[in-house]
């Protein structure tokens, strides 16, 4: 198909979703009044809210736009931007935290190795600035395969709900 949907000879894989995210959904954003969701998330019930665990200082949720499987975030309660803005206590916890989900998500789907990382500001990529949060990516070996490379499209091949419940489980 080409761009208006009528076939060709090019193999394409849409993600329509992604445009959506693209433009801000779920992200506050300067002008758009957006809540933040890292603030809002906490309110739910863990399911509602896709939270995995819940701690002092940080909670776990799952990743609403996952990586891969099992893309994880650490999220401070307090609303700040900056890392240098935590207490020693919510640092300590979200280390914690991070070091006992990759832990669990061993345990649950036993990949080869994780990425973690905090964007800090806007300018890194961070898609929500303002509340920070570290990333915990799961990774397999052959996971960043022709599908996002070529065809700019991740297969995610479970509900992050059923995600959830299961890392949530093996907390």
């Amino acid at each position: 198909m080409d761009g208006l949907g009528i076939p060709d000879s090019w193999a394409r894989l849409w993600a329509p979703h992604r445009l959506d995210y693209l433009r801000g959904e779920n992200r506050p954003l300067e002008g758009n009044g957006i809540e933040c969701p890292f603030c809002r998330i906490p309110t739910l019930s863990n399911e509602d809210g896709l939270i995995v665990h819940r701690g002092e200082t940080a909670y776990v949720v799952m990743n609403l736009y996952p990586y891969n499987p099992g893309h994880l975030l650490i999220c401070a309660y307090r609303h700040v931007s900056d890392l240098t803005d935590l207490t020693d206590i919510e640092r300590d916890e979200i280390s914690a935290l991070t070091a006992h989900a990759m832990k669990t998500v061993r345990i649950v789907s036993s990949p080869a190795g994780f990425n973690l990382g905090m964007n800090q500001g806007a300018i890194s990529g961070a898609g929500v600035a303002d509340h920070i949060h570290q990333h915990l990516v799961p990774r397999w070996s052959g996971d960043a395969n022709f599908m996002p490379i070529i065809g700019r499209t991740k297969v995610i091949p479970q509900l992050l709900s059923l995600t959830r419940d299961e890392i949530a489980a093996a907390w």
